[in-house]
């Protein structure tokens, strides 16, 4: 399916949920907000500043993920409601797939009705992050031998 969004933005080949792997990239999806987690507050390690940030499990018939809302995005998302992901990318946290709409993809409120399939949840199937550390930091005077 593809057309033209507001902005005039072309949008084409939408994604099913069960597509999306840890490299999925431009993703273009439909989802229902099954549930929204509490927001709480994280810190930057870069910089020190504070950031609000918040998990919903989102979903389409083919299955559902956890999505991570930053900041203003808290608040735009509710739950039972539909959304579209235009340019999304998916994330690997604590070995487990995350969806997230980022800093150069939109999250916008849709009239269509999307069902979700808790049957299958991507986020419960353990995955290795593509980033592995280089050295083995437990060494007694810091670093320790290099493992391949």
């Amino acid at each position: 399916m593809s057309r033209f969004r507001s902005g005039g933005i072309y949008v084409e080949n939408f994604m099913k949920v069960a597509e999306l792997n840890p490299s999925s990239r431009s993703v273009n999806t439909k989802v229902h907000v099954i549930r929204k987690d509490p927001e709480r507050e994280v810190v930057s390690r870069k910089d020190g500043s504070t950031y609000r940030v918040a998990e919903a499990l989102v979903g389409d018939s083919s299955g559902c993920i956890l999505m991570t809302l930053w900041n203003e995005d808290i608040d735009l998302v509710h739950e039972g409601e539909n959304y579209e992901i235009i340019n999304g990318y998916v994330s690997v946290f604590r070995e487990s797939m995350r969806l997230n709409s980022g800093r150069n993809g939109q999250l916008e409120k849709i009239d269509e009705e999307v069902q979700a399939n808790q049957q299958n949840n991507l986020s419960e199937k353990r995955v290795e992050s593509r980033f592995r550390p280089r050295r083995d930091f437990t060494g007694k005077k810091g670093y320790g031998k290099r493992r391949y």
